[in-house]
């Protein structure tokens, strides 16, 4: 994109394409083998200890005799991609902006199988990532209708498990997922 040997200097070619000057000067630097020795170690720590952030892995590297500073360690794991497993705040905090639909189910009786259904989907932590888990369970006899386990939360995934269960037990009178109106103190979804 920038041409050197070009007549126009490099500081009018950057300002033309609207990248700064200094990227086009820029020479990657290559990763030291000490660095790449730590960053295997950093990944193996990682597997073994995944809600490890970088303050855990120094004392963890410290005890192997491994002098470094939490701020590399820091670097090196965003780098390679790794961050400690944890729950975040807020994760369930619903969009101002949604639509609140009415709960259906408020003092219904639920007493017989394919009256209500629920649609849930959970999270399960791995070494490297999420799995995520979505089942269609009958709220009367609390039976896993259809479940689908995926490494992304797609829609389709719900989409698979309700046709599923629609193909097997046919239809109910209502079908319920989680949402932050609705009282799930008598739901039946499935907790991993």
């Amino acid at each position: 994109m920038i041409d050197r040997a070009h007549a126009l200097p490099v500081s009018r070619q950057v300002q033309l394409v609207g990248i700064a000057r200094s990227s086009a000067y820029y020479q990657p630097r290559p990763v030291s083998e000490t660095d790449l020795k730590l960053m295997r170690r950093l990944d193996e720590l990682h597997l073994e200890f995944p809600f490890a952030g970088a303050r855990m892995l120094v004392r963890l590297l410290k005890r192997e005799s491994v002098q470094v500073g939490r701020k590399h360690v820091g670097t090196l794991m965003k780098r390679i991609g790794i961050e400690a497993l944890y729950c975040k705040p807020n994760t369930s905090r619903r969009h101002a902006k949604h639509k609140i639909w009415p709960y259906l189910l408020r003092g219904m009786t639920i007493n017989r199988a394919n009256q209500v259904w629920a649609l849930d989907t959970s999270y399960i932590p791995m070494a490297r990532g999420f799995v995520y888990l979505t089942a269609v369970v009958d709220w009367a006899s609390r039976k896993v209708l259809a479940h689908r386990v995926a490494i992304t939360m797609e829609a389709m995934n719900a989409v698979e498990a309700l046709e599923e269960a629609f193909a097997k037990y046919g239809q109910p009178e209502f079908v319920n997922t989680d949402s932050k109106n609705v009282d799930t103190s008598r739901s039946g979804s499935v907790c991993v």
